[in-house]
């Protein structure tokens, strides 16, 4: 009996061990599933965030690429305005200087010629003793010189019935001669 109870304990202790050893693979191969389940799934996630940072590097590059493209445009543009500023103010300079004196009668005797200078006042910014002996023919004929506030250099040639005037004045050359070098082409 003794020997019957052995043989049933071993047989009882190799059942406990093969099924303990059964359970035990199949809770290893439970965990090499999940453990493969769980890498998968963080590759997926990993490439999933590589492909989305790739996408956002694409979009910043394109746009920092803009966004230099458009400084360059605005400095290029900031550049053209100051000098087109600079040359404006050397020119007005240049055209108050000239319209002074000598040149100032010249013009003023061009801007009437062939016309009946008794239907004109010359306006200017003021009435000199010089401007009187350029235009002294001009004055005899009829002509008006007059002083006017709104005229600093140059002058305007007013009809006397005040149907219109001619601007000679250094504002009105300066209106006429800007838009030709306003759209000078600095590349």
């Amino acid at each position: 009996m003794e020997l019957q109870i052995q043989d049933l304990v071993s047989s009882i202790r190799k059942e406990g061990i093969e099924a303990a050893n059964a359970e035990a693979e199949s809770i290893v191969a439970d965990a090499k599933s999940k453990a493969e389940s769980i890498v998968s799934n963080a590759k997926a996630e990993a490439q999933q965030i590589k492909d989305a940072s790739e996408k956002e590097i694409a979009i910043l590059r394109e746009s920092a690429a803009v966004s230099a493209e458009q400084a360059k445009r605005d400095a290029v543009l900031a550049f053209k305005s100051e000098i087109q500023g600079e040359f404006e103010k050397i020119l007005a300079a240049g055209v108050r200087k000239e319209l002074k004196g000598e040149t100032l009668g010249k013009l003023i005797r061009a801007a009437v010629a062939g016309e009946d200078v008794s239907a004109y006042a010359a306006e200017v910014s003021e009435v000199s003793d010089a401007l009187k002996a350029e235009l002294a023919q001009e004055i005899k004929n009829g002509l008006e010189i007059r002083p006017a506030k709104n005229v600093q250099s140059g002058f305007r040639l007013a009809a006397k019935d005040g149907s219109g005037f001619f601007d000679c004045s250094d504002d009105g050359i300066m209106e006429m001669l800007m838009p030709y070098f306003r759209n000078l082409d600095f590349q």
